[in-house]
């Protein structure tokens, strides 16, 4: 992708195509996330919207693999959560945000989760967004992922995040500087 493209944030033709593919055979896959809902009409929204697309692009290229998980009948909008089994392989080892990422002394990591979510345009899920998704599949059983974080947990310097273990969803914290191989985010996006 040439740097004008990435500046306009807006995908080739050819690249458009292939990842429209990629969402397509993905909802067509996993219909129990978006029972009820028609391609057709989920497709129309992403092509009317080409910086959103640069976004799921983004989302995929990171090993994501957006899917569409509802939709807002007040808005009309379609929902999408990164639905990777395992938190996506392109966004691990980051610390929570740029504050945390500072704070470290020696060896900081190259990003943080909320810096690379913006640059995406995507935003974090929230813990309730987070719950949302494991009631579609298991994710997260050998890894983990931030959250967005309360401010008043964040202004104490800690960060949440959460897997599923056991059969159950488990939220926890560490400081917002922490990161680790096995942990990433999860993001949302609206079309």
């Amino acid at each position: 992708m040439n740097n004008m493209n990435r500046n306009k944030k807006e995908l080739p033709p050819g690249q458009r195509e292939e990842l429209l593919r990629a969402l397509k055979a993905r909802f067509e896959k996993n219909m129990n996330r978006h029972k009820g809902l028609e391609w057709a009409k989920v497709q129309a929204k992403l092509e009317a919207n080409a910086e959103k697309m640069w976004s799921f692009n983004e989302m995929e290229r990171t090993g994501g693999e957006p899917d569409v998980v509802g939709h807002d009948i007040k808005t009309g909008e379609y929902i999408f959560y990164d639905c990777s089994a395992e938190s996506p392989k392109g966004r691990r080892s980051v610390c929570y945000d740029r504050e945390g990422q500072e704070s470290r002394k020696e060896h900081k990591p190259d990003n943080n989760a909320t810096d690379m979510a913006a640059a995406m345009g995507i935003e974090l899920l929230t813990e309730e967004q987070y719950r949302e998704l494991q009631k579609l599949g298991s994710f997260d059983t050998k890894t983990s992922s931030w959250l967005k974080t309360p401010s008043e947990i964040r202004k104490l310097g800690g960060a949440i995040f959460a897997d599923f273990r056991y059969g159950n969803v488990f939220v926890y914290h560490n400081g917002a500087e922490s990161y680790y191989g096995a942990r990433a985010f999860r993001g949302s996006l609206r079309v």
